[in-house]
């Protein structure tokens, strides 16, 4: 038996703002991502590659088409549901950090565990600060972490519920050279150890590189590495 996968795209159209000043982002996107799956989305700035990454982390609704994460129709779901589905299926990390300033990095990390009801909130954070190598900053607030403490924090709330699913928009983008290698040093071998499924909006060629496969977004559309629509070429052979 053929497992299906992960991640199914299928048609998505999206468009944002209202008015004149509304904007069609997604135009008939379709793309599949398998378990297990490392996938970078890549393409010029406006293309689309985060509208995307935010629809398929259920932070974005589709005006039509269907997404389908785990087996699950997202695009179907009420706030309520897909809220609680996003929480223990989905990690996601931002390019920002979007860590609570007025909490520590391990009440940061705790918070998604506590919104599941989890009884040992505190410990389970505990534990994922250590894995990132932060466990002697357990006390300290985001305003006391470098960029680089700052978004490992970041990606231990983001595994703390043990997601199926990472997705990661820019996860190096706020930080220099170095400190970026190391994030994604990191996020890579946290993913492998852990099995999950990795997709990633970046705009640079190494981060990349590294992924399994590279998907290609142009004008809202997926297409080949030259820009070409993937329908278009499917026409034309």
């Amino acid at each position: 038996m053929v497992e299906s996968p992960v991640i199914e795209v299928c048609d998505v159209h999206l468009s944002l703002g209202s008015g004149p000043a509304r904007v069609h982002v997604l135009r008939g996107v379709s793309m599949n991502v398998e378990r297990g799956e490392a996938v970078s989305l890549v393409g010029p700035s406006g293309s689309g590659k985060s509208t995307l990454l935010m629809t398929i982390a259920g932070l974005e609704r589709p005006d039509s088409g269907s997404v389908r994460v785990d087996g699950h129709a997202i695009d179907k779901m009420g706030e309520d549901e897909l809220a609680r589905f996003r929480g223990a299926r989905i990690g996601i990390i931002f390019q920002s950090f979007h860590l609570i300033p007025t909490m520590t990095a391990l009440e940061n990390v705790a918070v998604p565990l506590e919104l599941a009801g989890a009884a040992d909130a505190h410990e389970r954070a505990a534990v994922e600060l250590e894995a990132v190598g932060l466990g002697h900053r357990l006390s300290h607030y985001p305003s006391q972490l470098s960029g680089g403490e700052q978004q490992r924090v970041a990606i231990a709330r983001a595994l703390a519920p043990k997601p199926a699913i990472l997705v990661a928009d820019e996860p190096t983008g706020n930080l220099d050279e170095a400190t970026g290698s190391a994030i994604v040093e990191l996020l890579f071998d946290l993913r492998r150890r852990r099995g999950a499924t990795l997709i990633l909006v970046t705009h640079d060629p190494s981060l990349a590189q590294l992924c399994d496969r590279r998907i290609h977004i142009r004008s809202g559309h997926v297409t080949t590495p030259e820009g070409e629509p993937l329908a278009q070429r499917r026409e034309q052979v």
